[in-house]
């Protein structure tokens, strides 16, 4: 069961002054806008910058942000919310209705990559300058937990700046420069070099850090990240190499900071018909459930974990850990390890006589380029033949949108803590105009699994909705939509004096760190 842990250091007892705060983060986000690219570490870092209506607190906790309070409205038909005033966006602008307008109808337009969060809302309506109902199309109990990572803009800032929309192709002023109400603000950005950031001193909230500037610097090699942490060139490193945690407890420099992060790492296959646009993989080779079962079945988690992760992992069995909500106790058993069984389904499938072409990132998940070797080794003895191509995020998330694989890794942390994220997300079959499966990228479809999603995202009762949660996740393995690999460690290193939290999300909150 996953445990939310605050991470303290306390090795002097005299108050901390204000100190400057260095960092080392494997992937640097792509960029600055908060509506332009849907993934972690850009979420992440602009948490720092930008601020939605609500926000986690370090318990993951939903707690007012932007708005001091909210409730439904109607008979389930939305969301009011009332918003906090006094607030100025960092150029000095007031923050109000019409910035939560302006940035719902920018975070929700096909240019964004977050317009898949806004599929259950009709239309946001401002009632005063202070207050906004935000409608949906059915009642909606779990909305509010699902905003969190919804960042708000300041439209006189973004439309004079020409970016009014995101543009995550070319990218505009808003990829490079931010405007946010956080507690900190965007002083330069040099992206795959350094970014820096200083404290906003009109920021509305109370500070508990004692920070003057942070520069965060990617360091793709998990290694050399930590030895400029052992050097004191920088004072928090995300990840530590798990091979090096035990010797890195002994020493008294430096602490480790462990947990278990919300995140499951899985395998996707293509399964639209006429795959491998490109030219790679076979024709249509995972159409064949028992070409993905086949998959299954091959891979030996357990050792992975033992070998790749030293027993710093979870084996997963679902597209969510059993710490979130919704998880099916009635389906926690994982696909066995069978090789036999493989290999029999792989010759049934006709997987045997085709070389798959596997996609897997090198600097996006704790040690996913081993992990992506090691389950094409366990393929091999399976009697298929892989063709394993691995590559920055950056490059990545083009080649999985441009179809250009047969199966891929992918890692998935639900922003609401809930089962409901992953099934809108990336079982649902894939439509634009519903702002559905956005990272469906293999196209996986079961018209079940579509009747049931608006019915979970509106019911209230916890056993009824328990009950569709467990059809959903029995489907989605019968079907082997995806293989659930295990529940990524987190593993952060950091300066003893440091005072920090580590949250599931794997969210780094520079309002929460001291410098000792």
């Amino acid at each position: 069961m996953l445990r939310y842990s605050t991470a303290l250091a306390m090795m002097l007892a005299l108050p901390a002054a204000a100190e400057d705060f260095s960092f080392a983060v494997t992937t640097d986000p792509q960029t600055m806008d908060p509506h332009a690219v849907n993934s972690a570490p850009v979420l992440g870092f602009l948490n720092n910058v930008y601020e939605g209506l609500v926000r986690r607190g370090k318990d993951m906790s939903i707690e007012p942000s932007l708005a001091v309070s909210w409730e439904p409205i109607g008979e389930g038909s939305g969301w009011r919310f009332h918003l906090r005033e006094g607030v100025k966006f960092q150029d000095g602008a007031d923050f109000n209705a019409d910035d939560v307008i302006f940035s719902y109808q920018r975070a929700s337009s096909e240019e964004a990559d977050t317009s898949s969060w806004f599929a259950p809302v009709s239309e946001v309506v401002k009632v005063d300058d202070y207050t906004v109902d935000i409608m949906t199309t059915a009642p909606n109990p779990i909305f509010p937990d699902s905003i969190a990572n919804w960042m708000m803009m300041d439209s006189g800032w973004a439309e004079a700046n020409g970016a009014a929309r995101p543009d995550k192709e070319q990218g505009n002023f808003a990829t490079l420069n931010a405007n946010g109400t956080g507690a900190f603000q965007l002083v330069s950005r040099e992206p795959d070099l350094k970014t820096v950031l200083e404290p906003y001193d009109g920021w509305w909230d109370t500070a508990e850090h004692n920070l003057t500037r942070v520069e965060m610097t990617p360091i793709q090699n998990s290694a050399t990240a930590l030895a400029a942490l052992l050097s004191g060139d920088v004072d928090f490193i995300d990840p530590v190499p798990i091979q090096d945690v035990a010797r890195l407890k002994q020493n008294p420099d430096v602490q480790v900071i462990q947990g278990i992060e919300a995140r499951v790492i899985m395998l996707g296959f293509d399964q639209k018909e006429g795959a491998a646009e490109s030219g790679q993989g076979g024709a249509d080779m995972f159409l064949d459930a028992r070409a993905r079962e086949a998959v299954a079945h091959a891979i030996n988690v357990p050792a992975i974990l033992q070998t790749i992760m030293r027993g710093n992992a979870e084996v997963a069995s679902q597209l969510v850990s059993p710490a979130m909500r919704g998880f099916s106790k009635s389906n926690a058993a994982p696909y066995s390890y069978d090789v036999d069984a493989a290999r029999s389904l792989a010759q049934e499938a006709g997987l045997t006589d085709q070389t798959i072409s596997f996609k897997c990132p090198n600097d996006r998940y704790l040690n996913d380029e081993a992990v992506c070797q090691a389950v094409t080794a366990m393929l091999a003895q399976a009697g298929m033949t892989v063709s394993l191509d691995t590559m920055p995020v950056s490059n990545y998330w083009p080649e999985l949108r441009a179809n250009n694989f047969d199966m891929y890794l992918l890692g998935w942390s639900p922003g609401t803590l809930d089962a409901e994220h992953p099934i809108r997300f990336l079982a649902a079959t894939p439509n634009a105009e519903a702002r559905l499966g956005s990272w469906n990228f293999g196209g996986y479809s079961n018209a079940r699994v579509d009747e049931l999603l608006p019915k979970i995202q509106s019911e209230i009762d916890d056993t009824a909705r328990q009950s569709m949660l467990d059809e959903v996740a029995g489907t989605l393995q019968d079907e082997v939509a995806y293989v659930p690999l295990y529940v990524q460690p987190l593993v952060w290193g950091a300066r003893a004096g440091i005072e920090l939290t580590q949250r599931p999300d794997n969210f780094f909150i520079l309002r929460w760190v001291t410098v000792n």
